[in-house]
């Protein structure tokens, strides 16, 4: 073996080179814990998002029958997704909308440059994890469009330049102090004593003429249905119908997991997010099937009335057609974003997402950050994680995210050893 022709000392030394960047994960969690900010932030967080969902799955028990019907759904969309990206595609262009499959980053931000154009453009953001996974704000900013993130979260990370921190709850690391002065950034005159309420309300006036005056509003989609194309939107905030029913053009990126079969499906899905999110009942269920219209001139249908004149929807592979494979990543091709393992985790609770890829961090971000990014990353991350299975336990589809660790752990091992 190779192994016995190497040195003690210099097969050591060896591993810890390779152990590299263990050591700047760690150095990163150490920071994290020692930053009062993000320690006050999910300390004053976590004690409000947890009880949440057990209070609600308790007053409304039809959710985890939803959540095991949601399961069986799904086993059916990838034993034949390309299909149903197919069938998604051919129903968002039978209601008048444009639909495109991308493979890659590049590809999603070519399209959407041919959709813009060149001249530049005042764009409102939803809250979309997809979108931060090709980092679209940033790259639309750079190309020199004036671009708003109007869910409030995104917005102070935006200002922050910081990656979310949970997967609902962007900003539930920064504490209102800080959000204060991130906020004043944008000439909002809020003093350091104003309670909640009233940042929340200086918020609301600023982007209120973003809203009215924006030339483009994108999205994401927490589900959409291949029967109908239709999109379908949760929001408490009420920004995502501002900006996706004010712009003249709507953009819809998100991700070929979020297709499910039917309307009722599509449906049957956002209930059990919104519910093991903690956030239940929604307060806003949007459902976005192509452009706005008109039939009121004798029944002469014409497109682009109050709402957009267009919608574009791109749904996005970024690793996920790969992952269905793999027997250990096809797993987290189930999970629906809730946060919910999140917010159990002992990890998540002292660091949040610091524990985590470029986007996705905690339990749920182990296999989201070895497909979307790398899994040589995620393996690093994975060496953290307790493997104690609270995640598990309180996900909606049971994903067995301690296997998908597990695996991952393997991976890193053999890569320290120099095993393949």
């Amino acid at each position: 073996m190779l192994l016995s022709r190497i040195s003690p000392s210099t097969y050591a030394i060896r591993i810890v080179i390779k152990m590299t960047d263990i050591y700047e994960l760690i150095d990163q969690i150490i920071s994290a814990l020692e930053n009062k900010d993000i320690k006050r932030g999910l300390e004053r967080s976590v004690l409000k998002l947890s009880p949440n969902p057990f209070n609600i799955l308790k007053e409304w028990t039809y959710l985890k029958e939803y959540s095991e019907y949601l399961k069986m759904v799904k086993e059916r969309i990838f034993s034949n997704i390309e299909y149903y990206i197919d069938k998604t595609i051919k129903s968002i262009e039978k209601i008048e909308g444009r639909a495109y499959y991308a493979s890659t980053r590049e590809e999603v931000l070519a399209i959407i440059d041919n959709i813009i154009g060149e001249e530049p453009q005042v764009i409102v953001k939803a809250k979309s994890m997809v979108s931060e996974e090709i980092g679209l704000r940033d790259y639309l900013i750079e190309k020199g469009h004036e671009v708003y993130e109007t869910d409030l979260g995104e917005l102070l990370l935006q200002l922050s330049k910081e990656k979310p921190m949970h997967s609902v709850a962007p900003a539930v690391h920064i504490p209102r102090e800080k959000a204060i002065e991130l906020l004043r950034k944008l000439d909002i005159k809020i003093d350091y004593d104003t309670p909640i309420n009233k940042i929340v309300e200086k918020v609301r006036a600023f982007l209120r003429d973003k809203f009215i005056n924006a030339d483009v509003g994108i999205s994401g989609a927490n589900a959409i249905a291949a029967d109908t194309g239709a999109i379908f939107l949760l929001s408490n905030e009420g920004n995502i119908r501002l900006s996706t029913s004010l712009p003249p053009k709507h953009i819809v990126v998100t991700s070929i997991e979020k297709i499910m079969p039917t309307m009722n499906d599509a449906f049957i899905q956002i209930l059990v997010q919104a519910g093991y999110a903690g956030l239940y009942p929604p307060t806003y269920i949007s459902i976005i099937a192509g452009p706005s219209s008109t039939a009121d001139i004798e029944f002469n249908r014409v497109h682009g009335v109050h709402g957009p004149k267009e919608v574009y929807v791109i749904l996005y592979d970024g690793g996920r057609l790969k992952a269905l494979e793999d027997p250990y990543l096809s797993k987290q091709l189930y999970c629906i974003k809730c946060g919910r393992c999140q917010q159990e985790c002992p990890i998540w609770e002292l660091v949040g997402n610091i524990w985590g890829g470029k986007v996705y961090g905690g339990p749920m971000g182990l296999g989201w950050t070895a497909i979307t990014e790398n899994i040589e990353k995620a393996a690093t991350l994975s060496i953290l994680c307790l493997n104690c299975g609270r995640c598990k336990e309180v996900c909606p589809l049971k994903i067995d995210i301690p296997s998908i660790s597990h695996y991952l752990k393997t991976i890193y091992v053999k890569k320290i050893l120099g095993h393949k």
